[in-house]
């Protein structure tokens, strides 16, 4: 009896030991390669190769072989993270791969040349933004913005045949056109989306109004005519503040008196309240709140989710 119920509790101890832990992670390594200032960062496999950030690196991508530049060194990350199968990093650039990419660059900007005068020649009303080779110039991109849809298949054949090689046109948005050619900002600094940000965020008329910022569409908006992506930095912060702060025409007690907020400024806490047509600014934290607007009861400022009235997609 003794010996049966020890087989069972080896039999019990050994099958736990097989069962994997479901709370087990398991990591890849990875490098970070961009291809543009400001691009967005793509995982690739080493392959063996140890990648110092500022290096540049030639890849394996679904266009063919690419140069990029090395903005994350290797790393482990989890698994879950990064899309399969992981493509790989082929080497790390040579001289010889420098100079065949700034011929690749010289040759882009023929390209961009020729394709504008064959843009003309088929009358098409497409605006030619950039043209851009793959590092084995096995294939030609140019990417252009229009009104509509531009039915642009002669146009293909015609610089296929000129350049002799796979030709792909790609429509972008005005978005994209100004992280494409750059340039400043109303903050006098170079554009963001051209600089840093690799992706385009939400930007709503919302986020505008939270930080009492003037609706003018000429002051919120940046070079490419939609909402400037900067509303976005402060919002969460404006959000947690206007949380704590009385809102105008609250009716708060303060050490001088019973007064109506006529001024509020989220950021500093201070309110500029009014007593008996004496108006005087004090900390939001050194006065009680009696009424929020209309007579309200006070009540913490809830986050509206809602996306806004004009959102940039």
């Amino acid at each position: 009896m003794y010996k049966e119920i020890n087989d069972t509790n080896m039999e019990a101890e050994v099958e736990a030991a097989t069962i994997p832990e479901e709370n087990e992670i398991s990591y890849t390594e990875v490098v970070g390669i961009c291809f543009k200032d400001g691009g967005k960062v793509y995982y690739f496999s080493p392959n063996g190769t140890n990648a110092s950030v500022g290096e540049f690196a030639i890849v394996e991508t679904a266009r063919g072989l690419e140069y990029g530049k090395v903005s994350c060194a290797n790393k482990q990350v989890k698994t879950d993270d990064v899309v399969q199968p992981l493509r790989q990093v082929v080497r790390i650039a040579t001289e010889e791969d420098e100079r065949q990419n700034e011929e690749n660059e010289r040759k882009e900007a023929e390209a961009l040349k020729i394709c504008q005068v064959k843009i003309n020649e088929h009358g098409l009303e497409m605006k030619l933004i950039e043209s851009e080779y793959t590092f084995d110039c096995s294939k030609l991109t140019f990417y252009f913005t229009a009104d509509g849809r531009i039915d642009f298949r002669d146009l293909v054949k015609d610089l296929a045949s000129t350049f002799k090689t796979r030709i792909e046109l790609r429509q972008i948005g005005i978005r994209d056109e100004a992280k494409f050619m750059g340039g400043l900002g109303i903050c006098g600094r170079p554009f963001c989306c051209s600089t840093f940000l690799p992706d385009f965020v939400q930007v709503s008329i919302k986020m505008a109004k939270e930080q009492n910022l003037s609706l003018n569409s000429a002051k919120i908006s940046g070079a490419c005519g939609r909402l400037m992506c900067c509303l976005r930095y402060e919002y969460e912060t404006y959000l947690q503040e206007i949380k704590i702060t009385p809102p105008v025409d609250s009716t708060v007690k303060t050490e001088d008196g019973i007064g109506t907020v006529i001024e509020a400024n989220p950021l500093r806490g201070i309110l500029k309240v009014s007593i008996n047509d004496n108006v005087k600014q004090y900390h939001r934290d050194n006065v009680k709140v009696i009424s929020t607007g209309k007579g309200k009861k006070p009540a913490p400022h809830q986050n509206d989710s809602s996306n806004g009235d004009d959102v940039n997609n």
